[in-house]
């Protein structure tokens, strides 16, 4: 069980490079994979060979020999993956399956979807890639491809964070997943300011993960967590990462990745919530707001606003909203919080009810109800 446990750590680390070897080589992506599965599936049915200490320097020989030319190739898998043919929701399945190596059954408990629903989900995806160019594309065509290759790894990563229907708050697994595939890109493409800002801020969201769900299996908030089962390790990381950042003329993507960083290095330096400076973090939001025109956006500045400067002056953007924002359960959500904070607790009762009326999530929902009960009967 041991050594089964040892294959499969070792293909899953290296997997990606393998694959993007052999699609390098011969230029069938198909028969690439079905050849390194077939060849994962022979290893585990012959013996474990002992490797002496001059086979294991020489085999380290070989590999630096053609290391530059597994990175390369590895490269062209993730630009391959992210390739406009591709719809994001597929892109980012096939980029966790083929460069991090997740099988196809863990894809799709991530995805929530049957196994046979991702199989067939996947096979579409190769066969839209079919004649594909594997090569990387021109310095003009570039930054937009790096474009799609950050939404692929971010809409993997938010899709643990933002849970659907069920008992599932998060869905650590998923966003670890997806943090893997930022740190293959920052690696393959570390002079590129996109893939620095999403992994820093996909690092200092994920250092979070212990202290969001309380021992009772209750949603905690970012005020209530405890700071102390915050991965301090991973926020060093990501501020090393953002340092260079901060003061550089960036745009579009990676201008929206670098300010949503900067609000959770503000939320993640902070001793204790209320040492947070809001003020700060709000000005953030109304920059992201003025540079995504993003009615989420809008509305995480109203709650930093209100923080900064009051309750009404969150409620006061909150104006205008409702018909951008008409089904999710959020935007009630924060309107409650904010008349039980302004002193309307009969409005805040109807906001609650209607939060609680939309929220798919059995965690959230009975958090909300809470809520209700616990600040307007």
């Amino acid at each position: 069980m041991e050594a089964d446990a040892a294959l499969d750590a070792a293909y899953r680390q290296h997997w990606g490079r393998l694959l993007a070897l052999l699609v390098g080589q011969y230029r069938r992506l198909d028969l690439a994979e079905d050849a390194l599965s077939a060849e994962a599936v022979a290893v585990r049915k012959e013996p474990l060979l002992v490797v002496d200490a001059e086979d294991e320097a020489a085999a380290a020989r070989v590999m630096a020999d053609v290391g530059d030319v597994v990175e390369d190739d590895l490269l062209r898998l993730v630009l391959l993956c992210a390739h406009p043919r591709l719809a994001p929701e597929s892109a980012s399945a096939l980029s966790l399956r083929l460069v991090v190596g997740v099988p196809t059954r863990d894809v799709a408990r991530l995805f929530l979807v049957p196994e046979p629903t991702m199989a067939a989900r996947l096979t579409r995806a190769r066969k839209r890639l079919a004649g594909a160019d594997f090569g990387i594309p021109s310095s003009a065509d570039l930054p937009d491809r790096l474009a799609v290759v950050g939404q692929v790894a971010y809409l993997a990563f938010t899709t643990g964070y933002a849970p659907g229907s069920g008992r599932d708050l998060l869905r650590a697994d998923v966003a670890g997943e997806a943090v893997r595939l930022a740190r293959v890109v920052h690696e393959l493409l570390f002079d590129q300011p996109l893939p620095t800002a999403l992994l820093a801020l996909m690092l200092l969201q994920h250092s979070r993960r212990d202290a969001r769900v309380g021992p009772d299996g209750r949603l905690v908030l970012l005020p209530d967590q405890d700071r102390r089962r915050w991965r301090s390790d991973e926020i060093t990381a990501a501020l090393r990462l953002l340092a260079p950042l901060v003061d550089a003329d960036l745009a579009g993507e990676t201008r929206s990745y670098l300010l949503q960083a900067l609000i959770a290095a503000e939320h993640a330096t902070a001793a204790t919530a209320a040492d947070t400076d809001w003020a700060r973090i709000a000005a953030l939001y109304g920059e992201l707001e003025t540079h995504t025109g993003s009615p989420v956006v809008r509305l995480n500045r109203a709650v930093a606003v209100a923080e900064a400067r009051g309750p009404q002056a969150g409620l006061t953007l909150l104006d205008g909203l409702d018909d951008q924002l008409p089904d999710g359960h959020r935007l009630p959500a924060v309107r409650a919080e904010l008349l039980v904070r302004a002193g309307r607790p009969e409005e805040a009762a109807e906001q609650f009810d209607l939060a609680v009326a939309r929220c798919g999530n059995e965690v959230e929902r009975e958090h909300l109800s809470r809520r209700r009960q616990e600040t307007v009967g």
